[in-house]
């Protein structure tokens, strides 16, 4: 959170200024300091002009130009990795980001020489280096270019950083960097990754996260460079060169992975086996949460916690924010505010809410004070220094504050353990703030760039770094360090950390969210744009703080976010101090009654939502999703104009979410399909195939463009599809997930091409599922003119449902006529017809083995 006027030092004297004029000092300070610090030493200005040797290598080869030194490798066929020092030397090889075990994966490769161009080939790639001027050409193996050097614009080295040119295609669409403001597609856009503690989003750069990584879609063929620098690093895509993409540092090693697909999909996958997949989460995580800076005292949050459960909201997360600890300390609690906490958590345990505490990175400079977390960390020798080797202090939200030096192995085995007393006291999850590190006495509102850390760390050299190396790693380290103390504390519960910073490989080690937003329309435009590009970054588990952090939302905006965060990873609903309330019941019955019943809805796809949970962990999809990950087709240049691609999304494959893409006004608007058949999934209708839109050279040659329908949807609906060949798993409604539900699993059979779905289960919050105890099964489905066969999969693992019996729904059917058939039993099943959907419903036995249903007579 940035600094409020209202001052919260604890000790601090309140500040007098205001908040714009303070940052402008913080700034002006800032760039005093910056000038000062100390230059990174490299070499000046060395160009790579052109190949002066090579030497090839089992899995790719070695290049020398002039005194730089470049070395191609093939990890698999379709990821090279491109390692260039501007001396003979190439830097350590160790990365915070990839994963030991495919930084060291190999293929072997077919060598290729010839006058112009030395490289060589995989299974999927052909990788060519042109000798003069020197130029990396990466095709596919009909020949086509799938990136390159830019021509005339050599890899650079000035210094002590670089920069490197690559081809942009005038048709090229660029994804990617996490959670950054602007535009969707990041084309004529430039942007700068330093983790930075700053507001409001839409009009600023740098923002929490630094994910140097990006996916370039150009027409059929996908590809992704990740940037594996831990410096201040930068993106152009066009913006200072119309034709070239640049990306660059101001230190550290040129080390970077190429990822072929050619699917956008593929990928994203090959980016998580790089980096990590999220772990699966506790299933609590994925119901709808409750927080605000801050619910205090103990008495409001036992209000709050009553409230829900008297308004019969579905939740199972209440957050504690700084408040609750005395004088802002992490690690402590106010006895004065919160005098019974042990007694608080084990109450909101009863009423089956999880309590998740805030824990900023910092520790308050309490020396002598009875302050353990200090104490111990000074004694442990766990904190950052000044350049001269003393402790750094910094002013954060507890006054005076020291800094744990997450590089070293030691220093967060100590950090996890401070949460001994928290875990002993049933305390759910943890909430790490401020981690970018957020320093509000420092230059730009973190610590100096030439503060000293110490890596000490299995896979590194043991050596000292500056601030600068390190900055970009802090919050993920520092989630890192909480999520493995978690583990060491309760070793067969599944840790619930959720961190504002972190860098590439931070889905690793659970939720991230978009950070301080506001209270706006576009800032609810801007969540979808954020949530979606942090998914293609690797981030799976993430959301935007509903209503909008930073002011009071409208009515009519709370009750839209809320509608749109129901379909949405993380769901909290999260205020500033000094805002007005926005709690689900703000503003009346009317609206309280359409946010719940979202909230409803979104319990009642837990079963569907937990399965992409599951998915993402062994593959590192997305939950929600661009459009274009299921359909990279609308990027064809054969196809016609897909408006919205920045406000529509998809929720795992099967469900389109389309809101109104600027819901303030009064516009009208079309909503845009992809390739269909699409069912509507609030009244269970077969959606009228949308005219086709011709394509650019189609409308250039005469064709017209159709009539588009278009729809106002009211308040409380929030438009939402179904994929026509999707089969979607519902349960009824609970409460919250330790509810058991009441009655039949529901499988919602939406028949069309190639229908099949899924479904995972488990304990929801051990880690017995790596035992085999899970349930996994898949169905399909198969419809033709006259009927409709349902097949069940022999479900794997050793797991037992709740449910006894299943209900499966087939949509698109005439009448209440059906003959209906089940492979494994002769006994009639019993069937309904509504006629409204348009639906035959079929109730049946639980299906645990392989077993079919065929439905006839329509």
């Amino acid at each position: 959170m940035l600094l409020q006027e209202e001052s919260h030092f604890g000790e601090i004297s309140p500040m007098s200024v205001s908040r714009p004029r303070f940052l402008v000092l913080l700034f002006a300070i800032a760039a005093l300091l910056s000038a000062s610090a100390p230059a990174q030493t490299a070499a000046v200005g060395t160009a790579l002009e052109a190949v002066t040797g090579s030497h090839p290598l089992p899995n790719g080869i070695d290049l020398q130009a002039g005194s730089a030194t470049l070395r191609i490798t093939a990890l698999r066929d379709d990821i090279v990795r491109v390692r260039i020092s501007p001396n003979g030397t190439l830097p350590e090889d160790a990365s915070w980001a990839v994963l030991p075990e495919p930084r060291n994966k190999s293929v072997d490769v077919r060598p290729i020489e010839d006058s112009a161009s030395v490289g060589f080939r995989t299974a999927s790639l052909d990788v060519r280096v042109e000798r003069n001027p020197l130029r990396l050409v990466i095709r596919d193996l009909a020949g086509n270019i799938i990136s390159a050097d830019a021509i005339g614009r050599p890899v650079n080295f000035q210094l002590g950083g670089f920069t490197v040119f690559k081809q942009m295609p005038s048709g090229e669409h660029y994804f990617g960097l996490g959670d950054k403001a602007g535009s969707f597609d990041r084309r004529q856009q430039a942007y700068t990754l330093w983790n930075t503690d700053v507001g409001p989003q839409e009009s600023v750069d740098p923002l929490y996260k630094s994910i140097p990584f990006f996916l370039g879609i150009s027409g059929a063929r996908t590809y992704g460079i990740f940037l594996d620098n831990t410096w201040r690093t930068w993106f152009d895509f066009g913006k200072q060169a119309r034709d070239a993409i640049s990306f660059g540092s101001e230190g550290g090693p040129l080390d970077y992975y190429f990822l072929y697909g050619p699917t956008p999909k593929q990928v994203v996958e090959s980016y998580a086996y790089l980096t990590g997949t999220p772990p699966l989460p506790p299933l609590w995580s994925l119901g709808f949460q409750q927080s605000r800076y801050s619910y205090t005292p103990e008495s409001q949050v036992r209000e709050i916690a009553n409230r829900l459960r008297t308004d019969k909201i579905p939740s199972d997360v209440l957050y504690l924010d700084i408040d609750y600890q005395f004088k802002n300390r992490p690690f402590t609690v106010d006895p004065k505010t919160f005098p019974n906490f042990p007694a608080l958590v084990s109450d909101l345990h009863k009423q089956h809410l999880h309590l998740v505490t805030i824990t900023d990175l910092h520790i308050a400079h309490a020396p002598n004070q009875g302050y353990a977390p200090y104490d111990t960390g000074e004694a442990g020798n766990h904190f950052v220094k000044n350049p001269d080797g003393s402790q750094f202090v910094g002013v954060v939200w507890p006054g005076p504050a020291v800094f744990p030096d997450f590089t070293r192995a030691q220093t967060r085995d100590w950090w996890g353990g401070l949460y001994r007393q928290f875990v002993g006291d049933g305390v759910a999850g943890f909430w790490n703030d401020m981690n970018e590190p957020s320093v509000f006495s420092g230059p730009g509102m973190t610590m100096p760039l030439n503060n000293v850390h110490r890596i000490e760390e299995p896979g590194f050299a043991t050596r000292t770094a500056t601030h600068a190396e390190i900055h970009n790693i802090m919050g993920l380290e520092n989630a890192r360090a909480t999520y493995e103390g978690l583990l060491k504390l309760r070793p067969d519960e599944r840790p619930f950390v959720l961190t504002r910073a972190t860098y590439a490989g931070g889905q690793r080690y659970g939720f991230t969210w978009t950070g301080d937003n506001s209270a706006t329309w576009n800032h609810l435009r801007l969540a979808t744009q954020m949530v979606l590009n942090l998914g293609v970054s690797g981030i799976s588990m993430v959301g935007a703080d509903v209503g909008g952090f930073g002011s009071s939302p409208a009515p009519d905006l709370l009750t839209r976010w809320v509608e749109l965060a129901a379909f949405s990873p993380l769901c909290r609903d999260h205020a500033a101090k000094g805002t007005l309330p926005h709690e689900v019941w703000a503003h009346g019955p009317q609206h309280e009654a359409i946010r719940r019943r979202y909230i409803e809805t979104r319990y009642r796809l837990l079963p569907y939502i937990y399965s992409l949970a599951d998915e993402a962990s062994r593959t590192g999809l997305p939950i929600m999703r661009p459009v274009f990950l299921e359909f990279p087709e609308v990027f064809a240049p054969s196809s016609g104009n897909f408006d919205h691609l920045d406000t529509e999304f998809l929720l795992g494959p099967s469900l389109l979410i389309a809101p109104p893409p600027f819901a303030e006004t009064m516009d009208d608007y079309a909503v845009s399909f992809p390739q269909g058949p699409w069912y509507d999934f609030w009244t269970g209708l077969k959606m009228p195939a949308p005219p086709r839109v011709p394509s650019i050279a189609e409308l250039a040659s005469g064709a017209a463009y159709p009539e588009i329908p278009q729809i106002h949807p009211p308040l409380d609906t929030m438009p939402v599809y179904v994929r026509g060949g999707s089969i979607l798993p519902l349960q009824p409604l609970i409460q919250n997930t330790d509810e058991i539900p009441n009655g039949p699993l529901e499988l919602h059979v939406y028949p069309g091409p190639q229908c099949s779905g899924s479904l995972y289960l488990d304990d929801g919050h051990t880690f017995r599922y790596q035992h085999g105890e899970y349930l996994r099964q898949t169905f399909t489905c198969q419809p033709d003119a006259n009927s409709v066969r349902v097949t069940f999969s022999a479900r794997q693992g050793t797991y037992v449902p709740w449910w006894k019996s299943v209900e499966v729904v087939i949509y698109d059917w005439p009448s209440a006529r059906a003959e209906v058939k089940l492979s494994t039993s002769a006994s009639p099943l019993k069937t309904s017809y509504d006629a409204k959907k348009h639906s035959l419903h079929v109730t049946l036995p639980d299906v645990p083995g392989e077993a079919e249903i065929s439905i006839g007579g329509r």
